[in-house]
């Protein structure tokens, strides 16, 4: 049929996007960010809460450092944690990580050479380092055939024992580990690259409700100014115009010092507040040209509700607008919740938010070993922000009924 060729407009739009190749690389790449925040600890390398196992011994080594550790069991119960915990939350280490050179056995002590310490050695307790006592007391004794026997309280107070040559057998296979650092380590010995992950979870995460949280008060009030006008127009228009005038910087440090507080959720709120203004001021303008057009006289015509003609039957016509501003503002509050953390005002220490990461970066300049520290994540959010921004030129262009479908 003759109608077969004509294809609804979202089918131009996705056609044109997916001729934008830079718009393409900007999507994959931001899929590939979320995947990462999705999956979290289970793709890093230090699955520890916040990625903070480290050991000041590895302070600030290069990309590739590779170390051999002496794992130290904790003497304490470690709740394990299933799947979908470990995912989100991390699973604490059932171990105090030692790096070192060497070792050399004999029992019942184990005598290490430390890892940056010439000719530094320390003797641990064999049977301190592979089990979880209850108390640093033991027994030796000896068995049938001559092995020393070592009986201990494990932690839920129970009696048990085991042999010399069982013992330095799980000493040997559980007890050690070489590690790889591809990324380095940080000030604090620890694993760049885990931080690095974790602290795209959580700047995605600042940026996806910084961005609800606006976008919900700009379409609010944006709508109210533009579909009323009038002095509820000049009243809206005015708060905005206060709200544009001070520095984003200067707000959310105001909003910080209101809230008594400094944290994740203080960045959530704090970033959101500062960027609903040009949401408003694009719902406002998008309104004010639509709410004259014949299909909003004939839905006031038949007695439909002032909200429902907004939100059902003029939202749906200026989507693309606001999905390009919201990607914009993704990218903007990225920026500004590193910034904030660089600070001190975002994320607090140790989860490693990108700004934070930066900012001990910074204090270590002129020191050795400290171009990774700042390069890494200015790296990271470098790329973050270009990919937001390419995606955000791409559905410009793909919303704009000007461009031409066939470039």
């Amino acid at each position: 049929m003759a109608f077969d060729r004509f294809k609804p407009p979202g089918y131009y739009i996705r056609r044109k996007l997916k001729r934008n190749k830079p718009a393409l690389f900007g999507l994959v790449v931001i899929a590939l960010a979320f995947i990462i925040s999705l999956l979290g600890y289970a793709i890093m390398p230090d699955h520890t809460p916040d990625a903070n196992d480290g050991a000041v011994q590895i302070q600030k080594q290069g990309p590739g450092f590779e170390s051999i550790f002496l794992k130290i069991r904790k003497n304490r119960v470690i709740q394990s944690a299933n799947f979908f915990e470990h995912m989100v939350y991390g699973q604490e280490s059932e171990f105090i990580i030692v790096p070192i050179t060497s070792y050399q056995l004999n029992p019942p002590m184990v005598r290490v050479a430390v890892f940056g310490k010439a000719d530094y050695y320390k003797d641990y307790d064999l049977l301190d380092v592979v089990k979880a006592l209850k108390s640093s007391n033991y027994e030796l004794g000896y068995n049938g055939i001559g092995e020393e026997i070592y009986t201990y309280t494990n932690l839920y107070g129970q009696q048990e024992s085991i042999s010399q040559p069982k013992l330095i057998e799980e000493f040997e296979t559980g007890s050690l580990e070489q590690r790889s650092y591809w990324l380095g380590t940080d000030k604090m010995g620890r694993d760049m690259l885990s931080r690095l992950l974790y602290g795209t979870r959580i700047s995605l995460s600042i940026g996806f409700i910084s961005v609800l949280i606006s976008m919900f008060l700009g379409m609010s009030l944006g709508s109210l100014a533009g579909f009323f006008g009038g002095k509820v127009d000049m009243l809206i228009l005015w708060f905005m115009s206060v709200i544009w005038s001070i520095p984003g910087i200067i707000l959310v440090i105001s909003i910080s010092m209101a809230l008594q507080s400094r944290g994740v959720w203080v960045a959530f709120v704090a970033v959101g507040l500062t960027m609903w203004v040009e949401v408003a001021r694009v719902m406002r303008g998008q309104i004010m040209s639509i709410k004259e057009k014949l299909f909003v006289e004939a839905a006031r015509a038949f007695g439909v509700k002032n909200f429902r003609i907004v939100f059902v039957h003029i939202l749906p016509n200026i989507a693309g607008p606001l999905i390009v501003i919201a990607t914009a503002n993704f990218a903007g509050a990225i920026l500004l919740e590193a910034g904030l953390s660089f600070l001190g005002l975002g994320v607090q220490p140790p989860s490693p938010s990108w700004g934070v990461m930066i900012y001990e970066g910074f204090q270590a300049i002129g020191t050795k070993n400290s171009l990774h520290l700042i390069l890494f994540p200015a790296l990271a959010i470098c790329i973050l922000v270009l990919a937001f921004n390419l995606l955000g030129n791409g559905l410009r262009d793909a919303y704009d009924p000007k461009t031409n479908a066939d470039k």
